[in-house]
């Protein structure tokens, strides 16, 4: 599938702070077609690479890339969230996710994420499981498919756009994703769509695509998750093109190098830490150059935080306004 050709997002600075090892077990969560997995397997030759993806399409495009490197690599049909399970009692010296959709789905209709190629209402990363946008729009109310608009896509227009998409359901002719970005367009004032910088469909599709993926709960999940499975001194690196997740992986990180500002008896008698499991390595966020830029201009919006494990133990940190243990 050549499709999946594309070059992969800021991989130079994910192999800088990975850093692989020739003798490390990898993760890759998000495979894809396999760009940022090839080119670790390249740096580190006697690595091992554990190689998550959901979508069917992209793993047998993956696999067929990746066959040059034989054993190292296992490539796995599922959800990175499943990590946990996924790691087995394998310890990793390195994790990736490269959340969001690729170029590839985005520009093949019938998978249906795209607003400027007609196809099903689909949006599903596994189109084998899972319910589709059409059926999660006619699952949903006017209200319940504004607040979804609104939190997941973060459009102003929500409640327009909403009643908008459902009266067009009612009509029947909410039939594909092209009738789905007319009836969208139809919501946004002409003033709007004069001045918008990015297609007016963009933000609804984005939250219909998230909210079908379940995306935002599979981040939460492998937040939670990934510091047992991560070796002392691995690193996790996360690259991300939306806000939402971007802010939760901001605050993940932060949380895991959190540590009490009680003396070390007092702060384990009260169950919080008093050392970091995790550290920043990226004190900011990574983006891309104009050079890559101008290349990919996909990389534009890509956000890159990296973390490193620590040999501390996973205690839990008292979260901001809860009351401490014992106090």
């Amino acid at each position: 599938m050549p499709g999946f050709s594309h070059e992969p997002v800021l991989i130079d600075a994910v192999l800088e702070h990975l850093a692989p090892r020739d003798d490390g077990v990898y993760f890759d969560g998000t495979l894809g077609g396999g760009g940022h997995a090839e080119r670790l397997l390249a740096a580190a030759p006697n690595a091992h690479l554990v190689a998550v993806d959901r979508d069917p399409d992209a793993l047998a495009a993956a696999t067929a890339r990746l066959a040059p490197f034989g054993d190292r690599v296992h490539v796995v049909h599922g959800a990175y969230a499943d990590v946990a399970a996924l790691a087995g009692t394998t310890r990793f010296d390195g994790m990736l996710l490269n959340l969001g959709v690729s170029s590839w789905q985005l520009d093949a209709a019938p998978r249906g994420f795209s607003f400027t190629k007609d196809g099903p209402l689909d949006m599903r990363m596994d189109p084998t499981r899972g319910i589709t946008a059409a059926e999660l729009i006619h699952q949903s109310d006017i209200t319940e498919l504004a607040q979804l608009i609104r939190d997941l896509g973060e459009e102003r227009h929500a409640k327009k756009i909403a009643r908008a998409i459902k009266y067009a359901e009612a009509a029947g002719t909410l039939r594909g994703t092209a009738d789905l970005a007319a009836a969208i367009t139809t919501a946004i004032p002409l003033a709007d769509q004069r001045t918008a910088r990015i297609h007016v469909a963009t933000r609804t599709f984005q939250a219909l695509r998230i909210a079908v993926n379940g995306e935002l709960d599979q981040l939460a999940t492998f937040l939670d998750a990934f510091p047992d499975v991560l070796a002392a001194g691995g690193r996790c690196a996360i690259i991300s093109f939306h806000s939402l997740e971007d802010r939760m992986v901001k605050q993940r990180f932060r949380d895991l190098a959190w540590t009490s500002s009680l003396p070390a008896h007092i702060a384990r008698q009260a169950g919080e830490r008093v050392a970091a499991v995790c550290t920043p390595v990226t004190r900011k966020v990574v983006v891309a150059d104009d050079a890559e830029i101008e290349r990919n201009p996909r990389s534009r919006s890509a956000r890159l935080r990296v973390c490193e494990r620590t040999a501390a133990p996973n205690v839990p940190a008292t979260r901001a306004g809860e009351r401490r243990p014992g106090s």
